[in-house]
């Protein structure tokens, strides 16, 4: 075979399962391993397959031969060709572009810092960054930064380190600005600078990312591209949950931020992950899902976020975001490219399971970027929305109900219809939600939390105007009397920040002066979970605590003047 034909069969041979498949994929890798294949595309095909593989291997022999040639991708002779072309692929031997937020940036230099530059042409910012010279300066360097035009990029070489890149000491020292995350975050990303991190050994990339797995499940079946039935699955816990150690923590959190930066992508959550609250979910055919939660200065106010990274014999194969509260969930689910098309649907399942199993959720919501609304042609034109809606979640706004109903029909006359783009746009730009008992109103998509933060806002106004400390400190000591707590010793330091945020919140519950001692006993062991190890606890606790739901729900539900 030649290195063409060899690649073909190995992707026609994708989904082949059975000894005589295996031993015919082990024939393409031999000569692949030794063949170069023409063009950057195909290089790129090769390398998915590859992947593909590594998470679907059908015995010991195809792994081997298939990790071998991963270790060993970056040093091929037509990768090296076309690496240029191959730029931000996430393929080991290639450059990544991105301009990424500002705890990944961090995190970049810290880890690759001497390979990470920027790119002065694709930056756009020069002036703003100029302005930003003083405050990342010794003020004894103000004389020439005052008077001498050295042109910003000259600046930067001027003032960083013999041995630092450009973009590492601009990372490092915007870092010192601000007086927390937050307005260092603010101050780094309005620069939006766009950064290039070279190829090099240690990673990242897409080639050799994996965990350890004490096991390899290989595949004896084709794998099951059907649909799953969400409520069977639903009740399906995982297998076993285990807490990973803190070092663990770190290792996974590190695995979750390369699968975002090799794609060009960055997730808030994996950007803030807290090691500590890092557990893995396993089902049967080796599938885990990584649970990674927000360090307690990241975490919203009310819903409780969490990511899913997800492992197949430990290659991340995609991922899942998770918003928690009022006995509802938020799910956006993501299967990459490289791994669609397999079994997507029934690691979708999997995922809401698991969800239901970490929070309790008798609602799923999905929001309209999930479906191709709100910018997301991808999902719009893949037809995302009939998936969903095929698995039992439907829409409650009136029209596109009335809409849904209508190609329903159409449907049934003509089997052969599909809706068109337009059509699709309407369908995609509501919420869509799975019941898993009676209707209800008072969950996440339906609820307007927003109004909470407006209610707060408007009694902030109206008693403290512009004194926003001097609120903060009055509040949460109205917050604590009104709780009965004579203080927060023995707290720790995320605990006292969560009560912090909502002290001025707890001051406006409506009825709390009226709440017996254990409901405000209750509250306070809420307050203490969100700013706690698991904020997950939190959401158990808040849905359980009947008062405090139906207090926030009635301020969701009012109208802020």
């Amino acid at each position: 075979m030649t290195g063409r034909e060899a690649l073909l069969t190995l992707e026609r041979l994708r989904s082949a399962t059975g000894g005589a498949a295996a031993a015919q994929k082990r024939a393409c890798l031999a000569v692949l391993a030794r063949r170069y294949v023409r063009g950057a595309r195909a290089v790129e095909r090769l390398h998915e397959a590859l992947c593909f593989l590594r998470a679907h291997p059908d015995d010991a022999g195809v792994l081997a031969d298939v990790t071998a040639m991963l270790a060993s991708f970056s040093r091929r002779s037509d990768l090296r060709r076309h690496a240029h072309a191959l730029e931000s692929t996430g393929i080991a031997g290639t450059a990544i572009r991105f301009s990424f937020y500002a705890g990944t940036a961090r995190w970049l230099a810290a880890r690759w810092g001497n390979r990470l530059t920027v790119d002065w042409k694709a930056f756009a910012n020069r002036e703003a960054l100029e302005r930003v010279f003083p405050l990342i300066s010794l003020f004894s360097e103000t004389p020439g930064l005052d008077e001498l035009d050295l042109g910003v990029r000259g600046w930067v070489k001027r003032l960083k380190g013999r041995d630092e890149t450009d973009a590492a000491f601009l990372i490092r020292r915007l870092a010192a600005l601000g007086r927390d995350s937050f307005e260092n975050e603010w101050a780094y990303e309005a620069l939006d600078l766009p950064l290039v991190l070279a190829p090099g050994p240690g990673g990242p990339s897409r080639t050799e990312a994996a965990a350890e797995v004490p096991a390899v499940s290989f595949r004896t079946a084709p794998l099951d591209g059907g649909r799953p039935d969400v409520r069977r699955e639903v009740a399906c816990p995982p297998a076993r949950v285990v807490p990973a150690t803190s070092a663990e923590g770190r290792r996974f959190l590190d695995l979750a931020r390369e699968a975002m930066i090799t794609r060009q992508r960055d997730l808030d959550v994996f950007q803030w992950g807290d090691p500590h609250d890092v557990r893995l979910a396993h089902f049967p055919d080796g599938l885990t899902f990584v649970v990674i939660g927000a360090v307690p200065e990241r975490r919203l106010l009310l819903e409780s976020v969490y990511g899913f990274l997800t492992l197949k014999n430990g290659v991340p194969v995609g991922y899942v975001l998770v918003s928690a509260l009022f006995g509802s969930s938020e799910i956006a689910y993501n299967v990459f490219e490289t791994f669609r098309g397999g079994e997507s649907g029934r690691i979708y399942g999997k995922a809401l399971a698991l969800t239901r199993h970490l929070f309790g959720p008798d609602v799923f919501t999905i929001f309209p970027y999930q479906l191709g609304g709100y910018g997301n042609p991808e999902a719009l034109a893949s037809g995302a929305w009939w998936f969903y809606q095929k698995l039992g979640f439907a829409p409650r706004a009136p029209r596109v109900v009335k809409l849904m109903k209508e190609e329903l029909a159409r449907m049934k006359a003509d089997p052969k219809h599909r809706s068109t783009l337009a059509t699709l746009k309407v369908l995609a730009s509501e919420n869509l939600y799975f019941h898993l008992g009676k209707k209800r109103d008072d969950a996440i998509g339906l609820l307007e939390l927003p109004n909470v933060g407006l209610q707060v806002t408007d009694m902030l106004a109206r008693r403290f105007g512009s004194d926003r400390e001097r609120a903060e400190a009055v509040l949460i000591l109205e917050a604590r009397d009104l709780l009965g707590l004579k203080s927060l010793s023995g707290w720790s330091e995320g605990e006292r920040l969560a009560f912090r945020r909502w002290a001025p919140l707890v001051t406006i519950l409506p009825g709390i002066a009226r709440w017996s001692a254990a409901e405000k006993h209750a509250l306070t062991a809420v307050l203490r979970a969100k700013g706690g190890r698991r904020e997950s606890d939190f959401v158990r606790l808040f849905d359980r605590h009947r008062k405090l739901r139906r207090a926030v729900a009635t301020l969701a539900k009012g109208s802020p003047t």
